[in-house]
């Protein structure tokens, strides 16, 4: 621990501290990161960065009207010294007279149990417990304390690890879920200069010192080789990389939701896009609307690198127009003109095997499609008149027609299509199979499991899209008539 002062001295001196302080400032109001009246959780540690951050935010809280609250996770991997850090925040929370939140949370045998290393699993439990904040309304934000510095070891570290240009946009002022960083634009070196100026007391992480661990050998080795050898402004580079990467992930992430808009058919938790819309693409954008196709299907892009978007896009590009590919999380199929993206877990064919015993008038839903198929009789009168109109809502009731009502009656089975199923269509001279059908019409392989037809003893009596069977097809004299179409089943909030 490296102490300036006690915890009950408080003196704030005019000067550079004045003008970091603005600087913050102009942080703060740059993106926006507080609301008027917001409750405003800040996560201090103990250590120089998140103290500073809660002096910092403690004198600038009027401009925004905030309540301040103090959020501390003591990660129990320090022994003694972990609960002395927990005991500093308590005793500052209390001379600030600020509501404190404070937990202890078993890292090691949590980083243990998942098969994972300890950093990576402190930093998801710290965010766990930012998130449970955020999502009950408790907190509109949480304040956390990195540093430009903190900025220039991520991107670099990610540089060497491969990162695209997204990972490039190293760590963010503002995230969707809440989170913010006012002192992004501050290096290390001015937050210490702040705290020894005033006297105040922060804590020293004696783990920041192990050089076995990754991120230390990058800030306390590489970074001032680099320094020393190539540039003397290294840090200041690699944070203008970041923020620049961040504004074109802007500009492509607008660009991907202009394009999802138009082009995602979205049968959940699936997404369904033409290939025809990327082949016009750059190969940029391409691999940007695919990045966007998996991160709607998965949730996020972990775990998805370079060489699983460039697969995608093969896969989109080829001209065979059928294949198959997995990537971490997702499941891409590729049939004549469409590519399909589902969750790993979530079989194409979930709806396959469906049989329904029906007499109409019937409405069924067909299994996993969110459609169902209605039956309706029609009478039409003797003196003739206008056909009342088929169900709405639909994509192939244009081409369903109608079944004479006086050749059919009584029970028929709505099921699914069935290798071998054949019959003759209306506009057909000869029996056929279904699956000739299908690939005539170059229908997706996906699309098939659910494809309804509808049968009475053991023939065909109709088919989606291919219509009714010629034997029973209504003609225009026909005054009773069987009419099958599809409608959209209406979705709940």
């Amino acid at each position: 621990m490296r102490s300036h002062c006690s915890l009950d001295s408080e003196t704030y001196n005019v000067g550079s501290g004045q003008a970091l302080l603005e600087r913050v400032a102009g942080i703060i109001l740059r993106y926006n990161m507080f609301a008027p009246g917001q409750r405003a959780g800040v996560a201090v540690s103990g250590g120089a960065d998140s103290v500073a951050l809660l002096h910092l935010l403690r004198e600038l809280a009027p401009r925004w009207n905030l309540r301040l609250e103090v959020l501390h996770l003591n990660h129990g991997l320090r022994g003694a010294e972990s609960d002395g850090d927990a005991a500093f925040v308590g005793r500052l929370a209390a001379m600030f007279g600020l509501p404190l939140h404070l937990e202890k949370a078993d890292v090691a045998s949590r980083a243990e149990a998942l098969g994972d290393n300890l950093e990576q699993c402190a930093r998801a439990t710290r965010h766990e417990f930012y998130r449970r904040f955020l999502a009950s309304g408790d907190l509109q934000c949480v304040a956390l304390g990195h540093t430009r510095d903190d900025q220039a070891e991520t991107v670099l570290f990610r540089i060497l690890r491969g990162a695209g240009n997204t990972g490039l946009c190293g760590i963010l002022p503002v995230t969707r879920e809440g989170l913010v960083r006012p002192l992004l634009g501050v290096t290390r070196a001015e937050i210490r200069q702040y705290l020894q100026e005033r006297g105040l007391e922060w804590r020293e992480d004696s783990s920041n010192k192990d050089l076995s661990l990754a991120r230390n050998r990058l800030r306390h080795d590489l970074l001032p080789l680099l320094k020393r050898e190539w540039n003397p402004d290294i840090t200041s580079a690699l944070a203008q990389l970041a923020e620049l990467s961040a504004d074109e992930e802007l500009h492509w992430e607008s660009e991907a939701e202009r394009f999802a808009a138009e082009y995602f058919r979205l049968p959940a938790p699936a997404i369904v896009l033409p290939v025809r819309a990327l082949r016009p693409l750059s190969r940029a954008a391409t691999r940007r609307m695919l990045r966007c196709a998996v991160a709607h299907v998965k949730g996020d892009l972990r775990g998805v690198g370079f060489a699983h978007i460039e697969e995608l896009a093969a896969l989109a590009a080829s001209e065979e127009g059928h294949g198959r590919i997995q990537i971490p999380g997702v499941d891409a199929m590729r049939s004549f003109e469409w590519l399909r993206l589902a969750p790993q877990a979530e079989p194409f064919c979930r709806g396959r095997n469906f049989s329904f015993e029906v007499t109409p008038p019937a409405e069924v839903s067909i299994p996993g499609t969110g459609r169902s198929v209605v039956l309706q009789l029609v009478d039409l009168p003797q003196s003739g008149g206008e056909s009342p109109a088929p169900a709405a809502g639909g994509p192939y009731n244009e081409s369903s027609g109608d079944l004479d009502g006086d050749r059919v009656a009584g029970a028929f089975t709505l099921r699914n299509w069935r290798p071998g199923d054949r019959y003759r269509p209306a506009n057909s001279d000869e029996h056929r199979k279904i699956k000739m059908l299908f690939q005539e019409a170059r229908i997706p392989l996906w699309e098939r499991a659910s494809w309804p037809v509808l049968a009475q003893g053991g023939r065909i009596l109709w088919a989606r899209r291919f219509g009714p069977a010629a034997d029973v097809a209504a003609s225009p004299t026909c005054r009773r008539r069987l009419r099958v179409s599809e409608i959209e089943e209406s979705r709940e909030e």
